[in-house]
């Protein structure tokens, strides 16, 4: 076991977020179970006052939530210098049998709150509030993938051996990995990168015809192909080596931390693309962003063509 400050501090926070969340748990069960938009009845005002609490500890989880996943990234990162093997943050991961569960549940989480605080929005700007009992369901799902998160989390920070040898990122991310990385080197770069630009493509014109299904199916599609596209192929040109596919080290300041700026533009790009099926002023937001998402990373590889003369 691993105590270091920022390990602490993550225990800390999830601690607060935990006890915060079960009183927002509560609230959103008897939310859901109790609240008719039609009666009268005082239990009905007092619901609704009491899911003003509740929507502010959410939010409040939310808000601090975001920069404390970029701290985990961090914590990381200084990790990689205490176990042995380890590279980056992708080894620190690998150093326990949940870390890829745990990196995979938190950006879920973040995806799903941000919706949650979208359907929330979009309630209160009505006085009606038609979406109360939906976004309080949901909550009640979301606080089970987020108990699951920070139970893992811990799990995983408690099962870190200083003295255990882990993996570094050049062998997880290989062909000779015996992760389901490893299946993703089968696929011809030229096919990946084609899938790539016509996913783009695709999100152009739905852009361009204000499709909001084409478009928001579009942009979950695009989640998963520039991750893989980052991966495989983005990735390389720019760590400049043909054989480095780590999404991690680009996050580190030899990389003057350009990975952050990549995930947070695709981040912004496709989560707005989703919600456009309940706000069409989103569309501009998530092209944008998905624009420069597209044109950062093509940067990196036209960049070592004209220095170079040839591809990776």
């Amino acid at each position: 076991m691993i105590l270091s400050p920022e390990i602490l501090t993550i225990y800390i926070l999830d601690f607060l977020f935990f006890v915060f969340g079960l009183i927002a748990l509560y609230l959103s069960v008897k939310i859901y179970l109790k609240y008719d938009k039609n009666s009268s009845d005082p239990l009905q005002y007092s619901l609704e006052r009491q899911s003003y609490l509740a929507t502010t500890i959410i939010k409040y989880i939310f808000i601090v939530k975001v920069p404390l996943f970029l701290f985990f990234i961090f914590t990381l990162d200084k990790l990689s210098n205490v176990l042995s093997g380890a590279m980056c943050g992708a080894g620190v991961l690998d150093a326990t049998d949940y870390g890829t569960m745990l990196i995979t549940l938190k950006v879920l989480n973040i995806y799903l709150f941000a919706f949650w605080l979208v359907l929330n929005t979009e309630d209160v700007k009505n006085e009606k509030q038609p979406y109360i009992k939906m976004k309080f369901a949901l909550f009640i799902v979301l606080f089970a993938l987020f108990l699951s998160e920070i139970l893992i989390e811990f799990y995983t920070f408690y099962n870190f051996e200083i003295d255990k040898l882990v993996s570094c990122c050049g062998t997880l991310y290989s062909s000779t990995s015996d992760s389901i990385v490893s299946s993703l080197f089968s696929i011809d770069n030229n096919i990946l990168v084609s899938v790539f630009y016509a996913n783009f493509a695709l999100i152009t014109f739905a852009y361009v015809f204000k499709s909001k299904y084409v478009y928001a199916i579009s942009n979950l599609i695009f989640i998963i192909v520039s991750i893989i596209s980052m991966i495989m192929f983005f990735g390389t040109y720019i760590y400049e080596l043909p054989s480095h596919h780590c999404p991690f080290c680009y996050l580190q300041s030899d990389y003057y931390y350009v990975g952050y700026l990549i995930y947070a533009l695709l981040f912004i790009g496709t989560f707005n693309g989703l919600i456009v099926l309940f706000k069409d002023k989103f569309f501009k937001l998530s092209f944008i962003s998905n624009l420069l998402f597209v044109l950062l990373v093509s940067g990196y590889v036209v960049v070592y063509y004209l220095k170079n003369g040839v591809f990776l």
